[in-house]
């Protein structure tokens, strides 16, 4: 018997947490942070909808804040299971989980001088770096393919996503007592075809099925149009003497747009041009790229093959100090600016954007997809002012996006490997987007043949599945 309860990225596309249970093991599909609205993904952030100790084991899908990063909470909360995930997912936490833990505290520091100012109280983040290395201890990396036993007739294998580095799909398989097996297939986050990772794997036999559905009604422009509009925005920035702003995730966004940069500049299409990537969790994530080769695609291969390493050229320079960072205010252009969090929630980009969106030759180029309420929504929505570290500022630079560079798959991609996997499904759940593309995925499921599909609400429990 399987049970399912649906607490995060159930109708939003933040905060991925699915409870399972299964022959009486609690079983988490990945911790993730909630991501918007700052009062009440902070407050919604800090406890969980159901007794932590009671929870025998977690399986994540990747290393993304929004899938991984409330696991410290599960530390501090009295978590004693295991945590399984592939080798580079754990080593790209244990960067990840360390970054979030500081710029809470910073970020924290930085509103409460303010606050004690006003006489207001003062908040609390929400965890520490020891509570980091206390859950750090809990995973138990295994490499793809290998069967993981959780006892009581229940395993687990990984299959690669070609999300980012790491990334994987859960087949979680429960023998009953009486009958067949039932296999449980978790899509995480369903990779579209990229630089540098290999594609999705095809897993068959699934009878129940969560699968994600952040672009569910809609599919990706041409990855070709990505080389053609960055040389455009590298020009455009020469000509105005203007610096081009890039909020990138630091763990696969980053590394795609160096990919490009590379080419760019190895092909001498764009001018020469310094190129900052201001995020040490993304140089740090660089390289666990680096290490973990065996991600790698067969045109990653045969670059490092021909000598060329595809994230290393002329003109990148990584910047590590805060003070670095401060220093690129002062530089005039042209200069490409690379930093984190990609949707401008956290981290050094918000001093960035907070000195360069008033300028109207600048560019803010947003590479992914914007949650609701996020800093990157409002921004893509061309709203004016925005607030950045509790203070108002006019956007007058100009905003544009690229959607071909997305780390999902796209309307075609989630079909494609749908009509793949489906075999004999019987039940199938769409989680990981808004309440429009959810229910386009429900639809597009019920088209495909899924005999039985829901969009599951927050909270919603589903018995013996």
């Amino acid at each position: 018997m399987i049970n399912i309860e649906f607490h995060g990225a159930a109708r939003t596309t933040t905060g991925s947490l699915h409870l399972v249970e299964a022959n009486g093991l609690r079983i988490l599909l990945d911790c993730g942070m909630e991501q918007g609205h700052r009062k009440e993904s902070f407050e919604n952030n800090r406890r969980f909808p159901f007794d932590v100790a009671s929870i025998d084991a977690v399986i994540l899908s990747h290393a993304h804040i929004d899938h991984s990063g409330k696991l410290p909470m599960l530390a501090r909360q009295g978590f004693r299971g295991r945590i399984v995930c592939t080798p580079a997912t754990r080593d790209l936490c244990e960067i990840m989980l360390h970054d979030s833990a500081r710029i809470q505290v910073n970020d924290v520091a930085y509103v409460n001088k303010r606050r004690q100012a006003e006489g207001k109280a003062l908040f609390e983040p929400l965890y520490t770096p020891e509570d980091v290395d206390a859950i750090l201890k809990r995973f138990e990396p295994e490499p793809l393919h290998s069967q993981i036993d959780f006892g009581r007739g229940v395993t687990a294998r990984l299959h690669n996503a070609g999300h980012i580095l790491g990334s994987a799909l859960v087949q979680l398989d429960v023998q009953p007592r009486a009958g067949r097996t039932r296999r449980l297939l978790f899509s995480g986050d369903l990779g579209q075809p990229q630089p540098i990772l290999r594609v999705a794997e095809i897993v068959e036999g699934a009878d129940v099925l969560l699968i994600e559905s952040t672009y569910a009604d809609r599919d990706h422009p041409p990855a070709a149009d990505v080389m053609g509009r960055l040389k455009g925005f590298v020009e455009d920035i020469h000509q105005q003497r203007a610096k081009l702003i890039v909020p990138a995730f630091a763990v696969g966004r980053t590394q795609q747009l160096l990919y490009f940069l590379n080419d760019l500049v190895e092909q001498k299409r764009i001018p020469p041009t310094p190129i900052y990537v201001d995020s040490p969790l993304a140089n740090a994530a660089t390289e666990m790229y680096e290490k973990h080769r065996e991600c790698f695609d067969e045109d990653a291969v045969a670059h490092l093959r021909r000598g060329d390493d595809p994230l290393r050229f002329p003109g990148l320079r990584l910047v590590e100090t805060v003070e670095e960072s401060k220093s690129l205010n002062d530089l005039p252009g042209p200069m490409i600016i690379i930093s984190a969090s990609g949707m401008c929630e956290a981290g050094r980009v918000l001093h960035h954007l907070k000195n360069n969106i008033g300028d109207p030759r600048n560019i803010v180029l947003i590479t992914g997809f914007q949650a609701e309420n996020t800093l990157g929504r409002r921004l893509v929505e061309h709203a004016s002012p925005v607030r950045i570290f509790g203070q108002e500022y006019e956007v007058r630079a100009r905003v544009h996006t690229i959607n071909a560079l997305s780390a999902h798959a796209d309307r075609g991609g989630l079909l494609r490997w749908f009509d793949a996997v489906k075999g004999n499904l019987s039940r199938a759940f769409a989680v990981h987007g808004e309440s429009m593309q959810v229910d386009a995925m429900v639809s597009l499921l019920r088209e495909h043949g899924a005999r039985q599909a829901d969009a599951p609400a927050p909270g919603a429990r589903f018995e013996d599945v």
